[in-house]
């Protein structure tokens, strides 16, 4: 059967010229079932759009995990280890994922409580909140009249050991109805965002290196982002800015002595900048709440140093500095008019490129609106108004590929 592929459905918000090549939906094939030929057609579509979204499929886990893993068949475990991330108590993320026993490259995720799904003979499952990781939260005034924030935008990564994953997968089984929130910035900006409740959204890191000014190019092409060890212990005690897009400063966050024992040769330092291998393309990936210092190259021979950023090369590692110039750098590629905000709908599979987007969760949800995202089979007892996912992405076997030396003569 021949693939066919339509536009997603922007929001009204959405810049037309900026957008017009973002995700796409595919029609015709099934997911779990691609002939070798159609792997590679939906491959070049990942690749060039960004995100790809089957409508009204059937997908388990073992089907879930083949094709995350055919991105990177030499890839095995789950992005942040098999098993390990439930069992690093102290990580931010230990609350939100749950391992599928005889898939443990697929996770669980969503809000509320799930028996017998699975393996899994009980799943207490728990849609992050922003109050929870925020430093300051909306009123629950607010709350009850539809606002709420992103909660955390991020690329899907260890960013300690294991490298980034190239694809992530997302399977919605289970989506409680609701109203439409509005989604805040709180930034002193006046930007709102309207969303569908429980929303997924996404900014292609592409579009956020394109619109940056030339200085800010030159400064992206030339630079690294080392990341803490264990970040996501590491960065637990410390508070969100009101967009999620990066942590303040506070001095909150764990001390190396007091995190998991760490080596040197584990730590990431990875390229600002990420190259599509279809397109070309430069993505600006960076996760910006484990970044602790930027390495920065100096510009090339020939290249001219008027208004240049570091001409000489720099290592800035005071970390006010990194987040205030990572804040400036990734903010305008989270405006309301380039977000992508997904209308989940039961059996939705979206399969988005983690090494060219950023992506966060969105809203709250009561506690009678229990939501999961994963297959659900003929003796999983799950409540009427839980909403249900699964999740899988793969450490990936290589690191991303950063600017080539052209790139570098041309933006530098």
């Amino acid at each position: 059967m021949a693939i066919e592929i339509a536009p997603l459905p922007t929001p009204a918000s959405a810049d037309p010229n900026l957008m017009k090549d973002f995700g796409r939906e595919v029609k015709g094939v099934h997911p779990g079932k691609l002939t070798p030929e159609q792997l590679e057609e939906v491959k070049e579509l990942l690749y060039k759009y960004n995100a790809l979204l089957f409508r009204d499929v059937v997908v388990s886990p073992e089907e879930q995990y083949a094709l995350t893993k055919a991105f990177d068949p030499q890839s095995e475990n789950y992005g942040h280890g098999n098993n390990k991330t439930g069992n690093t108590k102290k990580s931010i993320l230990h609350p939100d994922l749950k391992t599928i026993p005889r898939v443990p490259q697929v996770q669980l995720i969503g809000n509320g409580t799930v028996y017998d799904h699975e393996g899994l003979a009980e799943a207490k499952l728990k849609h992050p909140h922003h109050k929870t990781f925020h430093a300051d939260a909306i009123s629950d005034e607010d709350e009850e009249k539809g606002y709420t924030r992103f909660y955390r935008w991020h690329i899907d990564a260890a960013l300690y050991d294991l490298e980034p994953p190239k694809v992530t997968t997302l399977y919605g089984l289970k989506v409680p109805g609701g109203s439409t929130q509005i989604c805040r910035y709180d930034d002193g900006t006046g930007d709102e965002l309207q969303v569908p409740l429980g929303t997924t959204a996404f900014v292609s890191g592409a579009t956020m290196f394109d619109i940056l000014p030339p200085e800010l190019k030159s400064l992206a092409v030339r630079s690294k982002v080392r990341y803490s060890p264990h970040p996501y212990v590491w960065m637990a005690p410390a508070r969100s800015n009101t967009t999620g897009l990066g942590l303040l400063t506070e001095d909150k966050e764990l001390s190396l002595s007091e995190l998991p024992e760490w080596t040197e040769d584990k730590l990431k330092a990875l390229p600002m900048l990420w190259k599509n291998p279809v397109t070309g393309g430069l993505h600006y990936q960076v996760h910006p709440s484990g970044a602790s210092a930027i390495e920065v190259a100096p510009l090339p021979e020939g290249a001219s140093k008027e208004g240049a950023l570091y001409p000489d090369g720099a290592i800035i590692d005071n970390l006010g500095e990194v987040r205030e110039l990572l804040y400036k750098m990734q903010r305008p590629g989270i405006a309301p008019s380039l977000v992508y905000p997904h209308d989940w709908k039961e059996n939705d599979f979206v399969l988005f490129h983690n090494r060219g987007v950023l992506h966060s969760v969105v809203g709250a949800f009561k506690p009678d609106q229990v939501r999961a995202f994963h297959q659900v089979s003929n003796t999983c007892y799950i409540h009427s108004h839980t909403l249900i996912a699964k999740q899988c992405n793969l450490a990936a076997s290589d690191t991303p590929a950063g600017p080539s030396e052209e790139d570098v003569k041309r933006y530098a």
